[in-house]
């Protein structure tokens, strides 16, 4: 029986659960993204989110820690360097789940798991989403009315410099015709 048992087992022995929990937090910490079975980004999530809280203290112990769980140079190298930076302000939440359609094969749910601040297109969607103003049916009469209210205050000018030239002209007529 289960009783009190929390994480998901995902159908393996302790050293092959932990030896691909490894792989899979090597594999995200390089490429950024991959694609794998909900389940199993699930609790990848649980193994690699306290890595990176822990690659923000760039200290030896920090290091060998990490290592221990990633046993993979590379990752080590990449997470303190690359990822701790693009991560240093933001206090957690650094991976995203995205699920995609069922795998043809055993009908399993699939999901792309990547860190959150590495996807520009979705950086950049949501610069561009801050940009715009919001649009609604009340906004765009105030906005008329405001365009109405501002276009004769621009006019207003030009109209006082036409009635400064037309005296003086008036002035000219009426001198020639005495």
């Amino acid at each position: 029986m289960r009783h009190g048992k929390k994480f998901n087992h995902l159908g393996r022995t302790a050293p092959h659960r932990a030896a691909m929990l490894s792989n899979m937090a090597s594999s995200l910490i390089l490429h950024k993204r991959i694609e794998t079975t909900v389940a199993k980004a699930k609790e990848l999530r649980k193994y690699v989110e306290p890595l990176i809280t822990k690659s923000k203290d760039d200290s030896t112990n920090s290091r060998r820690v990490v290592f221990s769980y990633l046993q993979s140079k590379d990752a080590v190298k990449e997470l303190f360097g690359i990822v701790s930076e693009k991560v240093a302000n933001r206090p957690g939440g650094y991976t995203r789940i995205i699920k995609l359609a069922n795998r043809l094969g055993d009908n399993a749910e699939m999901c792309l798991m990547e860190l959150v601040d590495f996807n520009e297109t979705l950086l950049a969607a949501a610069t561009e989403k801050a940009a715009k103003t919001r649009r609604g049916r009340r906004s765009g009469a105030k906005k008329t009315e405001a365009a109405v209210e501002a276009a004769p205050v621009a006019e207003t000018p030009s109209a006082e410099v036409v009635e400064d030239e037309t005296p003086a002209a008036e002035t000219s007529e009426e001198k020639t015709e005495e």
